[in-house]
């Protein structure tokens, strides 16, 4: 019986110390996010899902970054065998319509990921 309970008071205190590292890194997220308000990088994903939110429903020319690349976007997205549709988007996401060739595909695509986006003009 006393096995059990010392059994049970080590998994307590594992919790407990795994619950208050996990707090320590959200506590140091917030502040890192928080020095991050103002910056180039964050106005430029506002600018960016300003942008997207604007072009709901048009025809558009996404670029990636290169250490995000997307291989439905690369070969048939911004080619005239396919289309980039804007469906929806959010300060943090976008959901587009690639139409290829042969079918279509809706795909999510992180903000931070996006290089530029651009209208096509038809």
């Amino acid at each position: 019986m006393e096995y059990a309970a010392f059994v049970f008071a080590i998994f307590g205190l594992l919790a407990y110390l795994q619950s208050a590292s996990l707090k320590n890194r959200v506590d140091a997220l917030e502040r890192t996010l928080g020095k991050m308000k103002g910056t180039e990088q964050h106005t430029r994903l506002a600018s960016l899902s300003d942008a997207a939110q604007s072009y709901i429903g048009q025809r558009v020319q996404i670029s990636l970054r290169e250490d995000h690349q997307d291989i439905d976007i690369i070969n048939w997205g911004n080619t005239k065998y396919g289309s980039i549709t804007i469906l929806d988007a959010d300060e943090d996401w976008i959901l587009v319509h690639i139409e290829r060739k042969n079918k279509s595909v809706d795909k999510l695509i992180r903000l931070e990921s996006v290089e530029t986006i651009s209208v096509l003009k038809d």
